[in-house]
């Protein structure tokens, strides 16, 4: 039907030829991250010569976002109006969102060519039931995904714990950063990306995306893995990797870090040296220069789609079921199969007592060979000795297949070049900030005549947008079970910042 690296390369050219050249990093000075969401349809007539016969299929980007950033809570805005996370997967899964609306008002309007066809309820559709949807992503999600077991064989980001450290935690790191400590990105040619000279006893973490590039250093051994190691969350595949070997018989020495925090209510990272830094499973914020962000990582906001959905609480006023993805691809990039079940089904899977409809998804999960040319070590690979530092782009790219506008470029939430004097004007908005969002919800609402609305926006008067949340009844009953058996420390952002209008 489809495989990782088709899905990848398709959404590489999309990138290249569909998106204009304003939002995409400087060259040989700038890198940034991809996501897109992929619609997958049957070719129609097929004929079928015999049973093995693959099913052929039709591959379309719907939406594609780019991203490295976001806001801190000093800088959120009760109105609506500023994008708080513009990290790729978010910026791609809003543009779907946007995407979505677009065909609502296309079924509405009665059109044949919509991804809709009528539900079995008063005002309510359904998905057709030949459509599938892949999300992509050109790297590991932010947070817990990005937490992998490193192999004795790999360039280390942090060198292994040390037999006399694990004898006695109070022994130091001691020693300089050396040529030959360098990390390499993902693969075995791609360079270091930043030179460091460090004091003895001190660790550098640079991070960008959410994800930590660690490095602590001093002439060390490989070592038994502290006793206090929690195990409790961790897989016997997982364990064993913790442990110290691997089931093909590689040597486990460190891990892949992320600069995702644990939220408060969490247990802490440990932040001890080698296997232990991280505890697995916990949810995590993304990390703010300075001001601490409300955004929650991409791991944890992807395991949440696999259970609520994609398409957020608004429209589910206007479809029968929510919209899941049937499948997950990650670009060639550090990766582990295990850490990303992890972290988007497992510690979610015993959610139960969910509103029809809902359920904890087993989305299929795949990597690609197929590497995004603007990702880091794509750009560090190119530029060798280039001066000057790499740095992530500070632009936003948002794209949707809506036929008005598609395109929508940020930075720091906003419209990219909109002045302070303009940022209070209807034209500084993105095209998916939530306020713009629900102004879109409300043109369709609008476009319907009354005695065809669904039930849900019978029950009362309905005004701020945090009162159409609210009234998405099963969407919030199953986001309260969720909350309640597994994500309890999720940070919500306060009422009164959705009070608008």
């Amino acid at each position: 039907m489809w495989t990782a690296d088709e899905i990848a390369r398709l959404c590489y050219e999309h990138y290249r030829i569909s998106l204009p050249k304003q939002g995409k990093p400087e060259p040989n000075r700038e890198w940034t991250l991809l996501a897109a969401v992929v619609k997958i349809q049957p070719i129609a007539n097929q004929t079928w010569d015999s049973p093995d016969k693959l099913v052929q299929v039709t591959k379309e980007v719907v939406s594609m976002g780019t991203g490295t950033k976001c806001i801190g809570r000093s800088k959120m805005r009760k109105n609506g109006d500023i994008l708080n996370d513009s990290h790729a997967e978010v910026i791609a899964k809003r543009s779907f969102q946007r995407y979505l609306l677009h065909q609502l008002h296309l079924v509405a309007a009665l059109k044949q060519d919509s991804i809709f066809v009528p539900g079995t309820q008063r005002g309510l559709w359904k998905l057709r039931p030949d459509l599938l949807f892949v999300f992509f992503s050109s790297h590991t999600p932010c947070g817990d995904a990005s937490i992998i077991p490193m192999l004795e064989c790999e360039d280390q980001p942090c060198c292994p714990v040390r037999t006399d450290w694990a004898n006695n935690p109070s022994v130091e790191a001691s020693g300089n950063l050396k040529p030959e400590n360098k990390r390499k990105c993902e693969g075995p040619d791609s360079p270091v990306i930043k030179k460091m000279r460090l004091e003895p006893g001190i660790s550098a973490t640079e991070v960008t995306n959410g994800v930590a590039h660690h490095q602590s250093f001093g002439n060390q051994e490989s070592g038994p893995i502290p006793p206090n190691v929690s195990s409790s969350n961790l897989t016997s595949g997982e364990l064993a990797a913790v442990t110290g070997m691997t089931p093909g018989g590689a040597r486990v020495v460190d891990v892949h870090r992320t600069g995702a925090k644990c939220v408060p209510g969490e247990a802490g990272d440990s932040r001890m040296p080698g296997v232990a830094y991280h505890l697995v499973g916990l949810l995590r914020v993304k990390p703010g220069r300075g001001d601490r962000t409300c955004s929650m990582s991409c791991s944890d906001k992807l395991a949440r789609w696999n259970i609520l959905g994609c398409q957020g609480a608004l429209l589910m006023h206007f479809i029968e079921e929510p919209i899941y993805l049937s499948a997950i691809v990650i670009g060639k990039c550090p990766y582990s199969q295990e850490a990303m079940q992890r972290a988007l089904i497992r510690r979610c899977q015993n959610v139960s007592a969910l509103p029809k409809g809902f359920g904890v998804q087993e989305v299929k999960i795949q990597q690609s060979d197929l590497l995004f040319e603007q990702s880091r070590c794509a750009v560090q690979a190119k530029r060798a000795d280039s001066a000057g530092r790499l740095v992530p782009c500070g632009a936003a790219i948002s794209w949707s297949a809506v036929p008005e506008q598609p395109l929508d470029v940020t930075a720091n939430g906003f419209p990219q070049g909109a002045t302070k004097k303009e940022i209070r004007s209807l034209q500084a908005r993105s095209r998916i900030s939530k306020v713009e969002l629900f102004r879109s919800f409300q043109k369709l609402l609008s476009s319907i005549s009354e005695d065809k609305w669904p039930d849900s926006l019978r029950v009362r008067k309905l005004e701020t947008y945090q009162d159409y949340k609210e009234a998405a009844s099963t969407y919030q009953e199953a986001w309260s079970a969720l909350r309640k058996q597994a994500f309890g420390s999720w940070i919500r952002n306060p009422p009164d910042y959705h009070q608008f209008k």
